[in-house]
């Protein structure tokens, strides 16, 4: 390898050589407070040495990886959404333990010690034990995550592709169980340990036939195959079907999306907005990796019809199961493939605007989810959430502060002017009309419209007047410096986007 590879590679061996300090401070002395720091800064150091990778321009590292713009410009994103889902977990887990809540009216003195066990926890945290553990360990699983993701905004081949994605999938099962002791983190680690596994098959069936028909490795292969004489061969569209339902799964798309709710609600807050942040956008980067590859075969080709459909029904689906929705977990978890659904469109829609509007929308998403599940993190201790609704009734008239991050978080999802998630969608739909993707532009107004209702029904559950203050955790000093800055972000490219357009156009080279 040369130096010129190595250099390219250098946010990438940061965050590994973070991941690993981790492990060895854990193994010298535990210390929440290390564990969380080298994570810090290991992410910040990720991120701020990808100009200096930047500057070598576009690598080619081996056949397996491309340091590009779109490469270097995710690896940005990642790193920062890594950085606050990292800050969430210190505030979270701020006692330095990991255990289970005291079942109602049970002595806390009685079965804490490691071992015993107690009944079942209420509603909120979902039945545990409590058992106290530390919680060191979840940062090296953020880090090593977060790379996984990374190393799939840069694969152009099907072998780093997939270790991309088990390096950030393995990371995620560890994440959503985390919280072990809690009877619904199990579940919820459990079922998507069966799911991401049973896609990991899908994907490399998919690959295997599609190898069997080009006899290549290399994702280019995909654009030929959509556009090219091998169209009509029934290998090829099966192994392209299979590659579809896989990175379905990894982006909760319907009908592959029936684990999200339950993997949200179950895993602890901060592994939540990880879920919700770092994997869906390492994802996205590699579909936009696709498009860009083989974009006017990708619109047009085989799959259109496919995409098109599964595009409808996550915006229609996701919207209209959000409606019932009694956790606000729950409810962002089904609005969250309603938003996988907004970015398909953009994708779909192709060329430069399209491409960009997507990575815009992508980046006003996840400073927006990042912010919801944050308020739920801050407010919560490692033995429970406060993930119901009423759990935030009357929180205007108690902590006003907080209710207000919600609440522009909330609108931001909704798509409301002066917000990012206005913009998002504004630029998402100019794409769409663009290219003249009617049903879909249509599709995504209309679903915009029903999403108001249930992002508006919880700011009216904040504002109702109650005598009794909300029962939530302070979010101390760390946790409110971060909602802070994440609410200013959502205003700020709600107002003015030039500074994000002009970094996306300088970093991404669109057709």
């Amino acid at each position: 390898m040369t130096g010129t590879e190595l250099v390219a590679l250098i946010p990438l061996m940061v965050l590994a050589g973070a991941a690993v300090l981790v492990l060895l401070s854990v193994a010298w002395r535990r210390s929440h407070g290390v564990a969380a720091g080298i994570a810090a800064l290991g992410f910040v150091a990720a991120g701020g040495l990808v100009p200096l990778a930047r500057a070598r321009g576009a690598v080619e590292v081996t056949m397996l990886l491309r340091t590009d713009g779109l490469h270097h410009l995710f690896t940005l994103i990642l790193c920062a959404a890594g950085l606050v889902c990292a800050l969430l977990a210190r505030s979270y887990f701020r006692d330095g333990r990991v255990s289970g809540g005291i079942p109602a009216g049970e002595d806390a003195s009685n079965g804490s010690q490691p071992g015993s066990t107690v009944g079942n926890q209420g509603a909120e945290s979902g039945g545990s034990r409590s058992v106290p553990q530390p919680p060191e360990e979840l940062y090296a699983l953020l880090l090593m995550g977060t790379l996984g993701a990374a190393v799939l905004a840069g694969s152009v081949h099907f072998a780093s592709l997939f270790l991309g994605l088990e390096i950030l999938s393995v990371s995620l099962y560890g994440l959503v169980a985390y919280t072990r002791h809690r009877d619904r983190a199990l579940e919820a680690g459990i079922k998507y340990l069966i799911l991401a596994g049973a896609s990991s098959a899908f994907l490399l069936f998919g690959v295997a036939l599609v190898y069997a028909v080009s006899g290549r490795l290399d994702l280019a292969v995909l654009a030929e195959l959509l556009g090219g004489p091998a169209r009509g061969s029934l290998l090829a569209a099966a192994g392209l079907g299979l590659l579809f339902v896989a990175v379905g799964f990894k982006l909760a798309l319907v009908p592959f999306h029936l684990w999200t709710p339950d993997v949200y609600q179950g895993a602890p807050a901060p592994a939540t907005a990880f879920v919700a942040s770092v994997s869906k956008a390492g994802i996205f980067a590699l579909a936009v990796r696709l498009f860009l590859t083989g974009e006017a075969a990708a619109a047009t080709g085989l799959l259109y019809p496919a995409l098109a459909a599964v595009a409808v029904a996550s915006m229609v689906l996701g919207n209209l199961l959000a409606l019932l929705q009694e956790d606000l977990k729950r409810l962002l978890a089904y609005s969250s493939i309603a938003h996988l659904g907004y970015l398909l469109v953009a994708l779909l829609a192709g060329g430069s605007l399209g491409l960009e509007g997507g990575i815009y929308y992508l980046v006003a998403y996840l400073v927006t989810i990042l912010a919801a599940f944050g308020v739920v993190a801050t407010t919560s201790t490692g033995d429970s959430e406060p993930s119901r609704l009423e759990s935030y009734r009357g929180l205007f008239w108690h902590r006003p502060g907080l209710a207000t991050v919600l609440t522009v978080a909330l609108l931001s999802l909704a798509g409301i002017p002066l917000t990012a998630g206005f913009l998002g969608k504004l630029y998402v739909l100019a794409a769409g009309v663009g290219a003249t993707r009617w049903v879909l532009t249509l599709t995504l107004a209309l679903t915009s419209a029903v999403g108001l209702f249930y992002y508006l029904r919880v700011v009216v559950v904040m504002l109702t007047t109650t005598d009794e203050a909300p029962d939530l955790a302070r979010t101390g000093i760390l946790g409110g410096a971060v909602l802070t800055v994440l609410t200013l972000l959502l205003l700020g490219l709600g107002t003015w986007p030039p500074a994000l357009i002009a970094t996306i156009r300088a970093m991404v080279s669109f057709p």
